[in-house]
């Protein structure tokens, strides 16, 4: 399947491979026999044909759903579905996804009339005709399009939800959709049971095999950037958080089958504890020698995942289950889980930077989003897991109001060698990218891939200045005062005159009078989509 966000992917199967070509040889002999007129077939066909129609004809009820099926699975209708679904992940960035969907309904389209005008075959004829249909009659045109439209709505289902009661019925629905479209053209009296069996083989295969061509070659097994850099290493990790995960089992099984589908062999399941947010988990993974690792969790774990393969040439997949998922949100990366494993296992690597943080009573580490001291720890730390876990990303906007008398305290901040500032402030934010939960710009120039950190200083007069302060964050203007200053460059110190709270990536670290960040340019290798129209073949790196 594609490799940006929002795209779809089925579970592959190499009997697949095969399938869209029996399902067309099987269109080819139907219409063969009904074009030489083969006793056998047109007899059965005509044997049903009057069986439905005797049934059908005269129940006013029944004819009036007939002819309501007809007119809700016009193929007209079940394409104009399809192509909003294009559209929608187009808008979603997920191009071959939606190329496949857009492309396989045009074949669709275009293959059907063709087909009818080859063979020929005259409509049913009765004396009192439940509707009349101009046209050839085979292939039925109706059910080709059902059959497109459930194998397409099947395809997508598949790949959007675990295994499960769900995802089972929303696939015999998909199925009842498509039999009952195809059904329906027989129960009127407009199409013989030989040309609704055509339909459906013929707008099935059509999907398949448009799938197979523009998303998934067969038989090759993909695996795009999983070597290690010495070797054709096809292995990784997943290092999970357990405690933003609903059901661990089911989780665990999406992401075999993804492996299994992208060609990766079956990965290294590594959980985080209580005493152990991943710095064990990521070491045993580099020791067993793994190409990818997948952080699956809160913006914490994806921090200590990231810190641990800094320098090590091992990319991070990022899928995220916490609240902010700042990270990915920078990276546009998609926030459904099973969008961002197929990320993870089919994108490319791209180098972003880390930052170095330290300070007093602060083991050196990393961080990849922001990190601060003042009244934004005060609301990360606001926040409790019960109300995030209730609320989602407004709780720390609940937080916030709650610390809008947060007091100032001095502090003296030093970018670079430039001389220090000493200013009475609410917080300093370091940050590596510039998007707050909501997308608010609080850094809207900072890039995490420019090798250098941004700094932004805030410090309204009163509880009545926060107002002004909020409105020129949302207006991403650059202007600067003593309220609300920004600075930039590569090493950044801030020193308070008292104890504050502290924060790396959301997660409260404690107090102190210090922090110390440097940035590490292009240090850390990131999963992100492969560039629409890029062409990936097995080991690409």
């Amino acid at each position: 399947m594609p490799s940006e966000p929002g795209r779809v992917q089925p579970p592959y199967a190499r009997g697949w491979s095969g399938l869209p070509t029996a399902m067309l040889v099987v269109v080819a002999l139907l219409g063969a026999a009904v074009a030489v007129t083969w006793d056998p077939l047109i007899d059965a066909d005509a044997t049903i044909a009057r069986a439905a129609y005797d049934l059908s004809y005269g129940h006013d009820g029944l004819d009036g759903a007939l002819l309501v099926v007809a007119a809700v699975g016009d193929p007209g209708v079940l394409r104009l579905v399809l192509a909003v679904a294009a559209v929608l992940l187009a808008w979603r960035r997920a191009w071959r996804s939606s190329l496949w969907i857009a492309a396989v309904a045009v074949v669709e389209a275009a293959a059907s009339p063709l087909l009818k005008d080859l063979v020929g075959r005259s409509r049913p004829a009765w004396s009192s005709p439940i509707t009349t249909v101009g046209g050839y009659s085979f292939p039925s045109g109706h059910a080709a399009g059902a059959g497109l439209f459930a194998t397409v709505a099947i395809v997508v289902t598949l790949s959007a939800l675990p295994p499960g009661r769900l995802r089972a019925v929303l696939c015999a629905v998909w199925v009842l959709v498509g039999v009952v479209v195809g059904l329906d053209r027989v129960f009127l009296g407009v199409h013989y049971a030989s040309d609704v069996v055509a339909g459906w083989l013929l707008g099935s295969a059509i999907a398949l095999l448009g799938w197979q061509l523009v998303l998934r070659r067969p038989g090759v097994p993909l695996r795009p950037g999983g070597e290690a850099a010495g070797g054709g290493v096809a292995r990784f990790a997943v290092v999970a958080n357990p405690v933003h995960v609903t059901n661990v089992a089911d989780f665990r099984r999406s992401i075999v089958a993804a492996a299994t589908r992208w060609g990766w062999e079956q990965p290294l399941w590594l959980e985080t504890r209580a005493d152990d947010p991943g710095v064990s988990m990521c070491r045993r993974a580099l020791a067993e020698g793994v190409g990818l690792v997948l952080a699956a969790g809160g913006d914490g774990t994806v921090r200590v995942v990231c810190s641990q393969l800094a320098h090590t040439g091992v990319a991070v997949g990022i899928v995220p289950l916490g609240t902010g998922n700042l990270l990915a949100r920078n990276l546009g990366l998609p926030l459904h889980p099973g969008d961002a494993v197929d990320v993870a296992l089919s994108g490319s690597d791209r180098k972003v930077d880390l930052v170095r943080i330290g300070g007093d009573e602060l083991p050196e580490t990393c961080f990849t989003v922001m990190a601060g001291l003042g009244l934004d720890a005060a609301i990360m730390a606001g926040a409790p897991d019960q109300l995030k876990a209730r609320m989602g990303w407004p709780a720390y906007v609940v937080s916030a109001l709650r610390q809008l008398r947060h007091p100032a305290t001095w502090v003296e901040v030093r970018v670079d060698e430039d001389t220090p500032m000493r200013r009475k402030v609410r917080t300093v934010v370091v940050g590596n990218v510039g998007l707050l939960q909501a997308g608010i710009p609080l850094l809207p120039d900072a890039v995490i891939d420019d090798g250098r950190l941004d700094v932004v200083v805030i410090a309204p007069a009163r509880t009545v200045g926060w107002v002004r302060l909020v409105w020129r964050v949302l207006r991403r203007t650059r202007h600067t005062d003593e309220r609300l200053d920004r600075m930039t460059g590569r090493q950044v110190r801030v020193r308070a005159d008292k104890p504050l709270l502290r924060q790396l990536d959301g997660d409260p670290v404690g107090e102190g009078r210090e922090l110390y960040a440097e940035v590490l340019p292009g240090a850390l290798l990131v999963r992100v989509p492969q560039p629409a129209g890029s062409r990936r073949s097995g080991r690409v790196r």
